[in-house]
């Protein structure tokens, strides 16, 4: 039997956090991972995506120009985008990537770990023990119950960037990040692409009003969407994946599931170890700590949140909660809001509470909105479509924030610093933001909200009084 001080099961994101970290600290970390370092997210997943988003931008661009006041009569399309996505990716995955992982006992495509005991875990044929243990195990696709669906062929986030043609018509099932992401890059790539699920907006977990404006963009711009529809059966004929609902019927050449992701527990064979677990994920504390303390789950295989960015959060909290010999606060995954962010055009991302959110929770609160087309920096840019929208109580305590529209994404992060140490709306009012910046919006907002309050009656009287 091998001896460790730690063992990650999983080198995902979540994995990779904990390995590094505690290598790097001199401790003797076993790592496994059945397929590649980097897990869904760097191999099929938000980075692969991302690439292809880009490529599918390029090649509207290209053919758009009158759009962008260029008159030109050219046109030009992407020979091979999912060649580019997986040329990107083979770059990622090289020497250098796993150099920060040099002092780890990786173990790659030497199969899975399974539990023998709480202390121990096999691995092809050979015992591994260790004081601690992080399962990083991640989620896999979710395959909804509908008839049929197994019997045909289906594209999802894991074989979706081994294609080699863009298809002429895709049927996506599911909206949220993957489903909304890909149905654009694919519209962008020259597909007819329809977008059927079973909720009521494109984005469940988001704003309704960002939801809504997504919607009326990928209309705009093509992308056929049937919201609040269940799907009654999938069949195949003649090469063409057909979707029966409510009477009618959808054809297209391809099929992806992006109806969201389960927790990969089964090849762990916990109950040898005792670990306790529901078909949502392992049972964790606010520590990330199974029943057993000594054994970590982390990442998506908790499902507390579904977020790359949030499982290397998890990971750092859990390892350096594992080093204390007592609990510390500081290292609860409960004290730390989780932004996310959806990378259409426009952009999407959230933090905190959504009005909806709010209202459910009975708090008094009021909605400060900022539209992107009042700044003279977005319309210039060409993307005055989008809002800022913060939740917040009237004496400035933030709630949540929504932003939709140009660099959601980085200017999301604003409001998940505030809301993390408790600032205030005057205190972003009152930094200043370089003009004219797209984060000037963030400081915009909280003018608006503090001009708001000028307007009553009280601050009127002693404003005359005092001048």
């Amino acid at each position: 039997m091998e001896k460790h001080d730690l063992i990650v099961i999983g080198m995902g994101p979540a994995g990779m956090a904990v390995s590094a970290m505690a290598s790097s600290m001199g401790l003797n970390v076993l790592a496994v991972e059945k397929h590649l370092v980097g897990g869904e997210c760097l191999n099929c997943g938000c980075i692969p995506s991302k690439a292809l988003l880009k490529a599918g931008d390029a090649n509207y661009i290209a053919n758009n120009l009158e759009k962008y006041g260029i008159d030109s009569e050219i046109k030009t399309s992407i020979s091979d985008p999912m060649g580019i996505v997986r040329n990107k990716i083979d770059g990622i995955n090289n020497k250098k990537f796993l150099k920060t992982f040099e002092k780890v006992d990786l173990r790659t495509t030497e199969g899975e770990a399974s539990f023998i005991d709480d202390k121990t875990i096999l691995l092809n044929g050979k015992k591994h023990s260790a004081k601690k243990i992080f399962i990083a195990t991640g989620t896999e696709p979710f395959l909804p119950p509908i008839k049929g669906i197994k019997d045909v062929p289906i594209l999802t986030n894991v074989n979706l960037f081994e294609q080699k043609e863009i298809p002429k018509s895709l049927t996506i099932i599911g909206g949220g990040a993957i489903g909304t992401e890909m149905a654009q890059a694919f519209t962008n790539l020259g597909s007819k692409v329809t977008i059927i699920h079973i909720d009521a907006s494109l984005l469940p977990a988001a704003d309704e009003e960002a939801g809504k404006l997504l919607e009326e963009t990928f209309v705009a711009n093509g992308i056929n969407v049937i919201n609040k529809t269940v799907i009654d059966s999938v069949r195949q004929e003649n090469g063409k994946i057909i979707l029966s609902y409510a009477g009618n019927e959808l054809v297209s050449d391809q099929l992806l599931v992006a109806a969201g992701r389960k927790p990969v527990l089964e090849p762990l064979k916990m109950e040898n170890a005792g670990i306790k677990y529901t078909n949502k994920g392992i049972t964790v504390d606010d520590y990330m700590r199974t029943n057993k303390k000594h054994i970590y789950a982390i990442g998506d295989c908790n499902g507390i949140f579904l977020f790359s960015h949030a499982a290397m959060h998890q990971g750092m909290l859990a390892l350096m909660s594992s080093m204390s010999p007592f609990p510390i606060s500081k290292f609860k995954v409960s004290k730390y809001p989780v932004p996310w962010s959806v990378f259409t055009r426009p952009e999407v991302a959230q933090v905190g509470l959504t009005e909806k959110e709010a209202k459910e929770k009975g708090l008094k609160y009021q909605v400060t909105k900022k539209e992107y087309k009042s700044y003279g920096r977005t319309v210039a840019d060409g993307h005055p479509e989008g809002f800022i929208k913060v939740v917040s109580s009237k004496t400035g305590k933030i709630y949540g924030a929504t932003i939709v529209g140009e660099a959601a994404s980085e200017l999301i992060h604003e409001w998940t610093m505030a809301i993390q140490y408790k600032k205030k709306m005057y205190d972003i009012m009152l930094m200043q933001h370089s003009f004219p910046t797209i984060s000037m919006m963030n400081k915009m907002v909280t003018e608006d909200w503090f001009m708001s309050k000028m307007e009553s009656k009280f601050v009127k009287t002693m404003a005359k009084i005092l001048n």
